[in-house]
């Protein structure tokens, strides 16, 4: 079963390891076997990781787009949620579904659940007061 990515004038997409950008105009893309994807929308730039939770999102996004090195990235993943946990405990429940999704090779499921976690830490930046 293949599947159908309808894409925007200019939207970049990541099939594999390759980004491709779209011309100027829709068009529609069959895949017809099972590789990475993610769409502009999911796709979080090294410069864009400038949280902690981000820099989470884009060890998983490595991980499911970069499948040669894994261990390095699940290396990166470990150290990076020690570092969440310790600074905010309530992650906790965010970073064992992440977890569960990534150790059953389900990556594109903890990119998801990783999200989650993006809003949740952008839920408690937005009550930390800022100095004068």
């Amino acid at each position: 079963m293949s599947l159908k990515l309808r894409l925007k004038p200019d939207e970049r997409v990541i099939i594999g390891r390759a980004v491709i950008r779209n011309g100027s105009k829709a068009c529609d893309l069959l895949v017809e076997n099972n590789v990475p994807i993610l769409r502009q929308k999911d796709i979080l730039t090294e410069a864009e990781a400038v949280s902690p939770a981000r820099r989470v999102y884009f060890a998983v996004q490595l991980m499911y787009i970069d499948a040669e090195n894994l261990v390095d990235y699940h290396a990166r993943f470990w150290d990076l949620v020690k570092d969440v946990q310790s600074a905010a405990p309530s992650t906790r429940p965010y970073v064992e579904k992440i977890s569960e999704k990534m150790l059953a090779g389900d990556f594109y499921q903890a990119l998801k659940h990783t999200r989650k976690l993006i809003d949740y830490e952008e839920e408690l930046m937005s009550h930390v007061k800022k100095p004068l």
